[in-house]
């Protein structure tokens, strides 16, 4: 089958990530969803946190495993769901929590999404790639190229790379033709010439690398502005955050406490993960791929990722030509008492013994590891359809 697909106007694009404009309306209106459960006094609060399965959820598992939420005085319930009812459900209130990507939450929150942004979780996993074989050296190479993209249009590594051929100068919709295909056909359209670059999230960037398939021409793990961005950033529903404020605020800070425990424990985390069967992955596949991302969580640094993807989105066309981009960073951001970074400055987690990151693996290794993972689900590729190496 020829993977290639006809590009698509921005515009079309844009409608593609809009899945969660159909309930706009019922979250406009307050939807259907319940009040964290609990009066004052009464006990434990309880919530409800959908999840996927995804090893980029780790630092929620952690969360649990660890008692944070119950320091919080918190009773969790997970939901194991899918991508559309994790979103739309936390916009109706059927779930009072999550950690999403805030790139894929921007259009559906200008459309009436009724969910809030309360601090970040973990960034540094997307990337723009040339082709080995291509002459391209720098972004301004990637003019009148094809660039394949993992499954759909509109998902966070196409975002991204519009966000830097726009910095460049270019117009994403028209210099460059963006080709939709499966993740695992990536490299053989690159081989076969189909493509000239990929964009992509980990870990198919690094196993592309290990692969000698591609050169990497923007990270945004260390390339300026987006290593200082979060991906993905912890979403309560807003119907949580306008009548309980403060139990808004306790599972921020247990996910957050959950983040800073993966990032000191990345194996340790992997091993949770996979043993309490959250996770459908082997220990050491999970841990390869935890250790690709940045857990270190944040407030200000959120904030501020929240309201440059605002502008950039504006800028490349992907948001209405009447939302102010800073209104919508507003609109889509809530601070709450004891979520701070003076609060992070002070936090104290526990160093696993033996489950800090885990050691080196040569390239052929690696590859070998993830191309034998056909359960594995990460997060940050896709959020609509399934594949070996990207979530459902």
């Amino acid at each position: 089958m020829n993977p290639r697909t006809p590009r698509r106007p921005i515009l079309a694009i844009a409608r593609a990530i809009l899945a969660a404009s159909c309930i706009a309306a019922l979250a406009l209106s307050g939807g259907c969803g319940k009040e964290a459960s609990g009066p004052p006094g009464s006990g434990p609060t309880k919530v409800r946190i959908g999840y996927l399965g995804l090893t980029c959820e780790a630092a929620m598992f952690a969360a649990y495993e660890n008692g944070y939420y119950k320091e919080e005085g918190l009773d969790v319930e997970f939901v194991k769901t899918d991508w559309d009812s994790l979103r739309d459900g936390l916009g109706l209130g059927r779930f009072d929590a999550n950690y999403h990507l805030i790139m894929y939450l921007l259009k559906p929150i200008e459309k009436g999404l009724d969910v809030k942004l309360t601090g970040g979780i973990h960034s540094g996993c997307l990337r723009l790639q040339a082709g080995a074989k291509s002459d391209i050296k720098s972004v301004a190479d990637m003019k009148g190229k094809r660039i394949g993209v993992p499954t759909a249009l509109g998902s966070p590594p196409f975002l991204f790379s519009s966000r830097v051929l726009k910095a460049a100068g270019m117009d994403p919709a028209k210099d460059v033709e963006w080709v939709a295909m499966a993740p695992d056909v990536l490299g053989l359209a690159l081989d076969n010439g189909q493509i000239d670059a990929v964009c992509d999230a980990e870990p198919i960037g690094t196993i592309l690398l290990s692969q000698n398939k591609v050169r990497t021409i923007a990270d945004s793990a260390v390339d300026e502005p987006y290593s200082g961005e979060y991906c993905c950033a912890v979403v309560v529903s807003g119907n949580l955050a306008r009548k309980d404020p403060a139990t808004a605020a306790k599972v921020t800070r247990a996910l957050l406490k959950g983040a800073a425990w993966v990032d000191l424990n990345p194996t340790a985390a992997a091993k949770l993960s996979v043993e309490k069967n959250y996770v459908a992955s082997s220990v050491e596949v999970n841990a390869q791929a935890i250790s690709k991302l940045k857990y270190t969580p944040g407030v200000a640094r959120c904030r501020e990722s929240v309201l440059l993807a605002s502008k950039e989105m504006k800028e490349i066309g992907l948001l209405g030509s009447t939302t102010d981009p800073t209104e919508l960073a507003k609109n889509a951001w809530q601070d709450l008492d004891g979520v701070t970074d003076e609060w992070l400055k002070g936090l104290k987690v526990e160093k696993v013994a033996g489950g800090g990151p885990p050691p080196p693996m040569d390239p052929d290794r690696l590859a070998a590891l993830f191309a034998s993972a056909k359960d594995f689900r990460f997060m940050c590729d896709n959020c609509e359809s399934g594949g070996d190496l990207c979530g459902q």
